[in-house]
């Protein structure tokens, strides 16, 4: 799978699963860890396992590796790791503290609605 149609197959899960705010920043030459990160939140325990749930099935369904899931069962900040994507599915009270779009400032914005037509 091409990493834009991981990244949109990734945006879509989230998007399914009503996740709030979903940013995605281009990581290409600034990150070496993943060319994109989704940054987004649930607004409860439930809702932030959901969407990473979610993104993990998927992932599974179309035989793309899980290299890791981070805080699932916490579920105040998880991580997905799919190599070229790594999702960042915070809950909404933990996402401002956080703040990786502040952090990774850099990083241009790619345009979400762009993303989940394609």
């Amino acid at each position: 799978m091409q990493e834009r149609d991981l990244l949109s197959m990734v945006v879509q899960a989230a998007d399914d699963k009503r996740a709030d705010d979903m940013i995605v920043l281009n990581m290409k030459g600034i990150s070496l860890i993943a060319d994109y990160f989704l940054i987004c939140h649930g607004n409860s325990d439930k809702q932030v396992q959901a969407i990473a749930r979610e993104i993990k099935e998927r992932a599974n369904e179309n035989d793309i590796h899980v290299k890791r899931l981070e805080g699932f069962d916490e579920a105040r900040w998880v991580l997905v790791d799919l190599g070229d994507v790594i999702a960042h599915v915070f809950h909404k009270d933990e996402r401002s503290y956080y703040n990786l779009e502040r952090l990774w400032g850099d990083a241009p914005e790619v345009d979400i609605q762009e993303v989940l037509n394609s």
